[in-house]
């Protein structure tokens, strides 16, 4: 029988959940314990595939080709593991499942309801992953808010598990505390109406992470207690940080592992924190900056900028620069910017490296090719990320090899040299309208090319990498870009796609772009050998 974990959030969103969760994963880990995380997304979408990532922020792509929420990411970068798609579930899946299942006579006659068959669903598919994973403890992450009508099926399946096994099941409630800084304090409030609503839906938190602009003192600990009905030991303080990965050294000193255990009747096998504290020590004492510049669209939201979008390149972009001591200082930058104002581009001198990440669609394609080929010509390492490949191999096409409106499909179907077209699997399914969940998702091999740069970062002539994307490098130009001096890097094993592609370090110190998304196998313990050789190359 496994132990349930369950993290719900109160007072509003982006509280962090997806982060306490994975830190307490990680912690639990350090205990000797095989845990596993899932996360149930709010959203009558069935997968995350077709959110848009202005609003939602990045998709993050599993191995198996889930495309589910980016707080799977974060999962994943903690626990150090890769995480199957059954670790993820959406309403709209859920919903899916249940009516696949009456149709095929599975609930044997039985009036399929919503109560309590969704909730039996969501404990099924829970349980699901736990066994895949073969794991002790599961933590699962509920989306959204206490009290929004979305997420009260999924507190009911906490119920049911909680009465079936009382010994077994944990619910924590991470909650914001405002702070008046007119008046000095932290407001409890907000923290106390959020327990009521959750004790109208039959459930009690056992522990409250309280998250703060500063830390709790201990007379807030004590209202906070007493007004929610817990222990004083069971108010955890979470105050705003610099990075996300000393919230686990965090916890730890406020006594959250040993609460847990404590209340899931466990005791540590062990207790090893080494390797988390070591990646600590390397945060807390950079001093070198490295300096890079990522061009993107998916940055502005109204006013205010979501770096969500690409959270993943911003977290493999620590990684690397937390391994070699440095300090990443990392600049969003529209690529409309340059389709504006070409002079824009002078910006890009003032980093050591630059990211062109993935995207979707025609705007702000040509200020990412503008940027590209300024960073080629004036010797900018630069690293491009599956359209940021693409766009890579349009600039070439057009600056080098004379191809002047070398484009993809994608953007001008009518262009004489199409040198990105879309697969030919992908035709059909666009032609049908067939979108969600179709396109070539997950981990798939690639074979590298000797003594060129991605084989040298990598080490291995054999790789595997995640991918989503529809269209390709047009298998027809290879041997016309190749000419030209565009290596082809990397392949895949039938040698008709192109994985990476990257230019002489006679002629560049720093010039490579993948297909795949290198970023979704990136961890703190463990970063990317592409991005740790591109921050190596860019602050040299």
């Amino acid at each position: 029988m496994p132990k349930y974990i369950f993290i719900v959030g109160g007072v509003m969103s982006g509280v962090g959940k997806g982060i306490v969760s994975a830190s307490l994963g990680k912690l639990l880990q350090s205990r000797g314990y095989k845990v596993t995380a899932t996360k149930i997304d709010p959203y009558v979408n069935v997968d995350a595939g077709t959110m848009n990532p202005i609003e939602h922020g990045e998709v993050f792509v599993l191995n198996d080709g889930k495309e589910c929420d980016q707080d799977m990411g974060n999962y994943e970068r903690f626990l150090n593991t890769s995480l199957s798609g059954d670790s993820y579930m959406t309403t709209g899946s859920v919903y899916q499942t249940v009516i696949n299942k009456e149709r095929n006579l599975e609930y044997k006659g039985k009036c399929v309801e919503v109560v309590p068959h969704i909730p039996l669903e969501v404990i099924e598919k829970i349980n699901n992953a736990t066994k895949k994973e073969k794991a002790e403890i599961v933590i699962t992450e509920i989306g959204g808010t206490v009290g929004e009508y979305q997420n009260i099926l999924f507190l009911e399946a906490v119920r049911i598990l909680k009465h079936q096994h009382p010994g077994d099941v944990l619910l924590i409630l991470v909650s914001y505390l405002p702070f008046q800084s007119h008046e000095g304090e932290l407001k409890t409030k907000p923290t106390q109406y959020a327990v009521r609503t959750i004790n109208s839906a039959g459930l009690q938190p056992d522990i409250i992470v309280a998250r703060a602009k500063v830390a709790l003192d201990e007379k807030r600990k004590e209202k906070i207690a007493f007004n929610c009905n817990i222990n004083g030991s069971d108010v955890i303080s979470a105050p705003d940080v610099e990075s996300i990965y000393t919230v686990p050294i965090g916890f730890e000193k406020e006594g959250l592992t040993d609460n847990v255990l404590k209340k899931l009747n466990l005791k540590s096998k062990t207790k090893d924190l080494t390797d988390w504290k070591n990646l600590v020590s390397n945060i807390n004492s950079a001093k070198k900056v490295a300096k890079i510049g990522v061009v993107g669209k998916y940055f502005t939201t109204g006013k205010f900028v979501l770096a969500d979008s690409y959270i993943s390149v911003i977290e493999a972009i620590k990684h690397a620069c937390y391994e070699q001591k440095l300090k990443p200082e990392i600049t969003w930058i529209n690529a409309e910017d340059f389709e504006k104002n070409k002079s824009n581009l002078k910006q890009l001198n003032d980093f050591n490296g630059v990211i062109v990440p993935g995207g979707f669609g025609k705007r702000g394609t040509e200020g990412k090719i503008l940027a590209i080929q300024y960073l080629r010509e004036n010797k900018i390492p630069f690293l491009g990320l599956c359209y940021g490949m693409q766009m890579a191999t349009i600039e070439f096409a057009r600056h080098v090899a004379n191809m002047y409106d070398a484009n993809t499909s994608e953007i001008d179907p009518k262009s004489k040299h199409m040198v990105i077209d879309i697969m030919e699997e992908q035709k059909k399914k666009l032609k049908n309208k067939d979108y969600g969940g179709t396109m070539r998702l997950g981990a798939y091999p690639a074979v590298l090319k000797k003594d060129t740069i991605a084989n040298k970062a990598y080490g291995e002539e054999k790789i595997s990498e995640r991918h989503r994307h529809r269209y390709e490098v047009n298998p027809q130009y290879i041997k016309k870009l190749e000419d030209k001096g565009l290596i082809f890097s990397g392949m895949s094993p039938n040698g008709q796609l192109t994985e990476i592609i990257e230019l002489s370090e006679k002629e560049h110190p720093f010039f490579l772009a993948t297909q795949f998304h290198p970023e979704f196998l990136s961890k703190p313990l463990n970063p990317h050998p592409l991005f740790r050789e591109f921050i190596k190359k860019s602050v040299k």
